[in-house]
């Protein structure tokens, strides 16, 4: 068989190098959609990073920008990195992420850095670090692992411990306060319980236990009593944020204001973290706004499916969790844009500016990738 030049590069089956393996196995569209989702999030800095700057009266005009270059570049090559792990070195990862990300959190209730009420960053050397980004993909890991040894051994506590390792990494988070980040872990360990087979009482628990917690949040946190009140009763109090937010996505309109051109971003104070969807609605209009939700809805769709198809039940749960935590975290960000929801302070998943926030959202969907590489290579080596 001759070559032409300009012919793809068709590599031969016996070729079992890990490299190859990988790139055999990997779900190339999620990592296409995803390093585009942190392609758009740079482009989008440089709308909204110079005047956050301007506002905290910083010298440098592009110091959130370069910052968020740094954060990118680390950020894919974590993507890339983690998605080449087995199932084993998966869970044992995740094991040490969970660990240390244990005790960062139980150290911030005491050297914390504290922002905006809340104690959730442990800060060095000019940079904040927030550990619970790194423990949630970890437990999810942890407890579709711990779940699946339920039917390899019927006799253990594997559910017991997998819910007293979420409980009481749910208790950290609450002691910070961070009910926004401990409803996302909630909703994604949810997840990983009912793909592993959750039985009917266990779900009865967790709505109850769901809804005594809400009750007591609202009644013991004067934040949270706030922000449930502003939405359901705006005239009464400042939502100042919500509305520029939602005003700015309507004044976008169909095709957006054009690049450079919108104003929010200049009063808002979060434009470039938490309210980065409003500056991409206002600029580039409900196509740039429908089209990026497209993104996630087709990395969480594709990402779901593999992970139905997973025959062992640890990265089925594992991985269904994972695109579970990244889709649910994309969509709280959002509604809250669109004044959907009450207010809630998180990122958009690989668009806003954040360290943490990208470093915790690459480790997220490299795991899920890994988790799902398996099913991968066995279909190509069926039907390849």
């Amino acid at each position: 068989m001759s070559v032409q030049f300009g012919d793809p590069l068709i590599l031969p089956r016996s070729d079992e190098s890990p490299i190859t393996e990988w790139r055999r196995s990997l779900d190339w569209q999620i990592l296409i959609a995803a390093l585009t989702l942190l392609g758009l999030g740079l482009m989008l800095s440089l709308a909204a990073g110079p005047p956050a700057a301007e506002r905290l009266g910083l010298d440098d005009a592009f110091y959130f920008v370069k910052r968020h270059v740094v954060f990118v570049v680390i950020s894919a090559c974590g993507l890339v990195g983690f998605s080449m792990l087995d199932q084993t070195w998966a869970r044992r990862i995740s094991a040490f992420v969970f660990c240390g990300s244990f005790v960062l959190l139980a150290a911030i209730l005491i050297i914390g850095h504290e922002a905006k009420g809340a104690q959730r960053w442990i800060e060095f050397g000019g940079y904040t670090l927030q550990p619970s980004e790194f423990a949630k993909p970890a437990l999810i890991v942890l407890s579709g692992w711990l779940l699946a040894q339920r039917q390899l051994f019927p006799g253990g506590p594997w559910a017991v411990v997998a819910l007293v390792f979420y409980v009481v990494t749910l208790g950290l988070l609450l002691l910070q306060p961070d009910v926004g980040q401990s409803a996302l872990l909630t909703a994604a360990f949810i997840v990983t319980f009912f793909v592993s087979g959750l039985p009917w009482k266990w779900a009865a628990m967790f709505f109850g236990g769901g809804v005594s917690l809400s009750v007591v949040l609202y009644a013991l946190l004067p934040h949270v009593r706030h922000r449930v009140n502003s939405f359901i009763n705006p005239s009464d109090y400042d939502t100042y944020q919500i509305d520029k937010a939602s005003e700015a996505i309507a004044r976008g309109g169909l095709l957006g204001a054009g690049p450079g051109e919108g104003t929010v971003k200049s009063y808002l104070p979060d434009a470039h973290t938490d309210f980065i969807y409003a500056v991409l609605g206002e600029e580039f209009g409900y196509v740039a706004a429908i089209a990026l939700i497209g993104l996630y809805v087709f990395i969480c769709w594709r990402g779901l499916r593999a992970a139905s198809r997973v025959r062992d039940p640890y990265p089925r749960a594992a991985a269904a969790g994972l695109f579970a935590l990244f889709g649910l975290q994309a969509a709280i960000n959002i509604a809250v844009n669109v004044s959907l929801i009450p207010p809630k302070g998180m990122t958009l998943p690989f668009v806003s500016y954040g360290g943490s926030s990208m470093l915790g959202i690459a480790l997220t969907l490299g795991l899920a990738l890994a988790l799902i590489r398996r099913q991968s290579a066995a279909a190509w080596r069926e039907h390849g």
